[in-house]
């Protein structure tokens, strides 16, 4: 891709031919995302079935799968594309648009890539939480853990023997921690 001294916008980032990468856009700037190994895949899409089939049992809105596009700032844009997000269905207006979605989700998940730095991570939570999600959960593989982060609390990192839990985002759903590797 050729330098850009204009800052990109979500609608030319929409626009975009498909040429196998994922990208996010980032006040303007586009990021390319690595392609994750399969343990990434494997967790992400056993947490997504678990979560999904829990909202989809209590019709309690819309889940999307990775790689969908939120445009959370104008501006210049950016556009962030989580591993998993749910908004709950009293919040939505509407069918799913052809474009980025712009109202915040109430739940995104991020499961951490082998390659990933800590500040980019920290970057797309603190994004994610300025943009009005209420609950993000990050999953490590590597530790065997899951950060939850949620807007103006202390993260709680949970591990082994401890559960998982929806808040009032999702009342009722509970996971051990444990069966995220099982």
């Amino acid at each position: 891709m050729k330098p850009n001294t204009q800052p990109v916008t979500a609608d030319e980032l929409l626009r975009m031919r498909s040429d196998g990468i994922c990208r996010e856009l980032i006040r303007g700037e586009l990021r390319e995302m690595t392609p994750p190994g399969e343990e990434h895949g494997w967790v992400t899409a056993k947490v997504n079935a678990i979560i999904g089939h829990f909202i989809l049992e209590r019709k309690l809105g819309r889940f999307v799968a990775s790689e969908t596009g939120f445009l959370i700032e104008h501006n210049p844009d950016t556009v962030r594309a989580p591993d998993f997000a749910f908004t709950r269905a009293e919040r939505l207006s509407g069918p799913a648009s052809r474009k980025y979605a712009t109202i915040p989700p109430d739940l995104v998940i991020e499961t951490l890539s082998p390659g990933e730095r800590p500040a980019e991570v920290a970057e797309k939570i603190a994004d994610w939480l300025r943009f009005g999600v209420a609950l993000a959960w990050v999953i490590d593989p590597s530790r065997r853990s899951v950060a939850v982060h949620r807007p103006g609390k202390q993260v709680e990192v949970l591990r082994a023997g401890q559960f998982l839990e929806g808040d009032e985002v999702l009342p009722g759903f509970r996971l051990a921690v444990d069966e995220i590797w099982s």
